[in-house]
Formats: C-alpha cells, sequence, structure tokens
C-alpha cells in the first residue's frame, strides 16, 4: 500500500474484485453526488495513476501464480478452444464463431488486436481495430 490513501487502496481491492472501475470508484467512496459520466472519467483516470498500476500489479501476482496464468498457457487454451469449436457437435455441426472468439482472444493477448473504449454519458462503446498503435 505504499503510497496510497485509504482510498486508492479499497479502489484496488474492489477494482481486483469487480474489474470494473467505476463500481471500484462508488465502492471505494469517492463518487459522493457525482454524475456517471464524471464518476467514469475520474475511475478511468485513478486507474492510470502510476502508484494505482504498480498496486493493482502487486495485487494480481499471486492469483497470476497460484493459478499459473501465463500468455503461452492462455495461447494454449485459446488454440485448444478452437479446435474444438471446429470439430463438429451431435447434430454435425462446427461452431465457427466460437472458433473466431478464441482465435480474437488469442490474437488480443498476443496484441495483434487492441479494444478501443469510447464513453459518452452512460453508454460505452468498444471497437477492435487491426494492428495496435506504435
Amino acid at each position: 500500500m505504499a503510497g496510497l490513501t485509504i482510498k486508492q487502496e479499497n479502489f484496488c481491492l474492489a477494482y481486483i474484485e469487480t474489474d470494473n472501475a467505476s463500481e471500484a470508484y462508488r465502492k471505494a467512496g469517492y463518487s459522493k453526488n457525482m454524475s456517471d459520466k464524471t464518476v467514469n472519467e475520474a475511475a478511468s483516470r485513478l486507474l492510470k495513476a502510476s502508484k494505482v498500476v504498480a498496486r493493482l500489479d502487486e495485487l494480481r501476482k499471486p492469483i497470476i501464480e497460484k493459478h499459473n496464468v501465463t500468455v503461452e498457457s492462455i495461447l494454449k487454451e485459446l488454440e485448444e478452444a478452437r479446435q474444438l469449436a471446429m470439430l463438429p457437435d451431435m447434430n454435425g455441426k462446427a461452431q465457427p464463431s466460437a472458433a473466431v472468439s478464441a482465435s480474437m482472444g488469442k490474437a488480443k493477448l498476443a496484441g495483434l488486436i487492441i479494444d478501443k473504449q469510447q464513453t459518452e454519458g452512460s453508454l460505452t462503446l468498444t471497437v477492435a481495430t487491426g494492428v495496435p498503435e506504435k
């Protein structure tokens, strides 16, 4: 918790639990009398603060180690899922959309595709783009 305020620590703990910055921001007690838009913007800024990023990495580390999660292991699981999705099911049909989903997951994990979010009001749009920006 080095250098974090109590609210920042609470934000980090709530973010690890919910994986939702706005919800974590509210749970940490920041959002009194704020509009959803203001909460979303403030939570996004807080999520990028270097001390918060460092604390989130610190909190994730034991989870990752416990479950032996690596980029390589996730890529392997996604490839296995993709291969299974291409096999015929009981009705003799493959599930190409599941295979595409697994392939997209692999591409995102490898950094070949990035998601960009644009928030306007209470609507969040996610747009997948081709190659990551350099």
